[in-house]
């Protein structure tokens, strides 16, 4: 029974989690020989104010969570 752990930052729509819990089970099932039913996927949604990359939060920064924006187009932005 895998238990797939998904960390990411806060702001994705309930379909997109769903989609992408269904398309992680998918992989599951077929590479690890799993049952559907026994696939678990929990998601973590981290506040930008708790989550930091090189020692810099992504609130300072503004990176926006949500396949809208990438980092590089955020990091472009933010040197304008």
């Amino acid at each position: 029974m895998p238990t797939i752990r998904i960390e990411m930052l806060e702001g994705r729509t309930d379909d997109q989690k769903r989609a992408f819990a269904r398309a992680v089970s998918e992989a599951a099932v077929r590479d690890l020989r799993s049952e559907p039913q026994h696939v678990d996927v929990v998601f973590f949604e981290v506040s930008g104010k708790n989550w930091a990359t090189g020692g810099v939060f992504f609130s300072e920064v503004g990176y926006p969570a949500g396949p809208q924006v990438s980092r590089k187009e955020s990091e472009a932005g933010s040197s304008k």
